[in-house]
Order: structure tokens, then sequence, then C-alpha cells
């Protein structure tokens, strides 16, 4: 297909625009190996920005400003890209030393509001979480990493054989999404990556084409029960599927360039991590994961079945993200890490080793707005994927530019 030619003004806002977000992260992440980017564009324009000078956030804000005043594209396209470019703009002037609450920071930056998740929807989860895992004595803390411990794959085993049950659950979430939601490219190579010294679990990483890996930190104990949850989030049909079918759709078809500069902290992150927290249930409906993952990895690995219900576990996680939203709040009041780690092992009943892990995001550059999202767009979805035209829904997300207003207004 061809796709349509930008006129000179539209290249040059576009350059302009690339650059602001190449910038732009510079400027959060500085030395740290952290990004809030990620970007495929035209590599002249990343040689561009790596080469000169650190620009001033205040400067970065008022080309954000520039960037809004001459937006050369129509609707809906030019309000997408505004949403976008508001989003920058507050992260810049946040470098720049302006102050707000975290709420109106975040809805600047997410297109959405967000608040203090109420402690009660905590107490729901942990209470159907308890219905949830085996019966047994201890704490519900206790109890939940005991179903932890039961379904990790040993230490000696996770390099020789994690990457094969992977493959093999990329390959089914893969085939799921291909016939239930959007047809994929059959071209499509994911790999698996073991990696150390991340503050992240897994991470599926798009790297053009139609190649993405899904990274795995080997220094968390990997949960067997969970593997389903995390390759539909990463890969299928989550954050790589959503990638590759943009890459198609919007840029190869369409030309969007601006889908190959996908500034994180943005609203489209915040839907993005909304829909990775429903992938599972979207392809492994009611108990079919749970079933799935018995019937191929886990009677191999000779864990028994338990009584446990992986799909509620699950959705019960989901709801947990709250608890990390609350604590992004508390890190922007300032509060002691002390408080942070009672209320994260409160109420998402976290370990030590999983609160230090916390921190690690809690406390990254640019981190604490982009966490928010996770609960929020996962709960703002929740409510605009429950209709008959779900799948439907699903592929739009996939293939679409799409703000959270558009689902709060009911305008899709």
């Amino acid at each position: 297909m061809t796709t349509p030619e930008m006129t000179t003004p539209e290249q040059e806002w576009m350059r302009d625009y690339a650059l602001l977000a190449l910038r732009l992260d510079r400027q959060v992440t500085g030395d740290t190996g952290g990004t809030v980017l990620i970007y495929q564009g035209p590599r002249q324009w990343s040689e561009q920005v790596a080469a000169e000078m650190p620009v001033p956030a205040g400067k970065l804000a008022d080309d954000a400003d520039s960037l809004l005043e001459t937006l050369p594209f129509e609707p809906p396209r030019s309000r997408y890209l505004a949403a976008q470019i508001r989003a920058m703009r507050a992260v810049a002037r946040q470098g720049n030393g302006e102050e707000k609450p975290l709420a109106d920071y975040a809805r600047e930056c997410l297109g959405m509001t967000v608040g203090w998740v109420p402690e009660t929807r905590f107490e729901h989860a942990h209470d159907r979480l308890d219905t949830a895992l085996p019966a047994g004595g201890g704490s519900l803390t206790d109890r939940l990493h005991a179903w932890q411990a039961a379904h990790t794959l040993p230490a000696d085993r996770v390099r020789r054989h994690l990457p094969s049950m992977v493959d093999e659950a990329v390959t089914e979430a893969r085939a799921r999404t291909d016939s239930t939601i959007i047809p994929l490219p059959p071209d499509e190579v994911v790999d698996c990556m073991l990696v150390t010294g991340t503050h992240f679990w897994g991470a599926g990483a798009y790297e053009g084409g139609r190649k993405s890996t899904l990274h795995i930190n080997t220094d968390i104990p990997f949960n067997l029960a969970d593997l389903l949850y995390l390759v539909a989030h990463e890969c299928h049909p989550g954050h790589i599927a959503e990638a590759v079918l943009k890459q198609i759709h919007l840029v190869e078809q369409q030309g969007r360039l601006d889908q190959q500069v996908r500034f994180m902290v943005s609203p489209s992150f915040a839907l993005g991590e909304g829909l990775g927290l429903h992938a599972e249930s979207i392809i492994f409906p009611g108990d079919e994961a749970q079933a799935w993952l018995t019937g191929n990895i886990l009677a191999a690995e000779g864990i028994p079945s338990d009584g446990s219900d992986f799909a509620t576990i699950h959705d019960v996680k989901n709801v947990l993200w709250g608890v990390w939203a609350n604590a992004a709040f508390l890190a922007a009041e300032g509060r002691p890490d002390s408080e942070l780690a009672a209320y994260l092992t409160r109420w998402a009943l976290y370990s030590e080793d999983e609160v230090a892990a916390a921190f690690g995001s809690i406390r990254a550059p640019g981190m604490a707005v982009y966490l928010l999202g996770y609960y929020h767009g996962w709960r703002l979805l929740r409510t605009w994927l429950d209709t008959p035209d779900r799948s439907l829904r699903v592929r739009r997300l996939l293939t679409e530019q799409l703000l959270p207003a558009d689902l709060e207004a009911g305008t899709t």
C-alpha cells in the first residue's frame, strides 16, 4: 500500500516533534541508563540529539508550546498528537521547577483523572484472594507466598528450561490473538532473553519490523502460574502485538511516523498498560489459562493442582496495582521509605524483596506518573471493554491512536 506523502511543513513539524521527545528523554533520564521514550524514527535525528549539548527543560517546554500552536494535521490525528505534546510539556515544566500536586500533573501527562484508591477496594480484593488460594494456616500474605513458592520454577532449571516454556506460551497466546482478535503477520518473531540487574520482572521490547524480544529478569523467582499473565501482557495481545500492529496499520499503511516516537509518560501508555493487565483474560477467559498451564507446563514440572483459582488471583493482582498507585502518591508527598514499605507490605502483601523491587520502579525518573497508568488504565478499560463487541474494541486499541478521553466520553 502506498502511504500518503507529507508536505514540507508536516515533515518539519514531525522532525521537531521527534527532537522534542528525544531531548526530553535525555533531560529526564540523564546518565541513569533509563528511558521514557521508545524511539524507532530516523537515526539522524537521534544522532543529532546525542551529539548536541542538553537542552534546558524550560526551552523544551517552550518548544512544546510551539508545536501545539503549529499542528499541521487534521482531527482526530491533531487531537491525539496534542495530547502527547501536552504530556511532554508537563514533564518539561516539572523539570524546569514547576511544582504541581501529583493528581494534577498526572492528568496532564496521562490525559485522565487519577486519585487515591480507597483501601476498601484492597480489602475486598483480599477477601477474594482468601477464597482463591488453597486453604491453609498462616496469614493471607503467608498463604500467597506459599502458593507462589509452590509454583516457582527451581532456580537450577530457569536458564535451561524457561525460554522454551516462554516460547510455548507465546505461541499459544499469539495463536489465540490471531484467531479471536486480529490477524497477526505470519513472519513475526518473538525471542526470549534472560537478564539480570533490572527492576522489572518482564518487559516486551519491539525492535522494528516483525522482530521483538521478551526480557525476563532471573533475579526474581519465576512463578509458572503467572506465565500466561506475563506473556499475554508483554506479547499478545499486549505490548508487542500493539507495537507490531500499529507499525503496520499506522506507519506502513498511513505514514504516521509519530508512532515511531512513543513518549512513555503519556495517555497512550496508560491505555497500553491497562490493556496489558486485561490481556490474559481477553484470550484465556474463565479458567482457560489455568487449564492450559496445568496440561502443558505444570504437570510436566511435577506441580500438582492445589484447588487454587488462577483467574481470580490474577484479577486481584490487577486490583492491587492500585496499591502501587497510592504508593506513588505517598512518595510524591515526601513520605519516608519506611512508610511506603509498610503500605506495600500491608496492602500489596509484599515481601521485603518485593518491596525493594517496587522502590526501583517508584523512584525511577519519570516512573511515578507512569505507574499510575497501570491501575487507572486497567479500571477505565474494564468498563469500556465490558460490551458484546469486546473483540472489536480490543482490535481498535491495537491498531488505532486512542486517548482515555475517547473512552470516557463514549465517542468511540
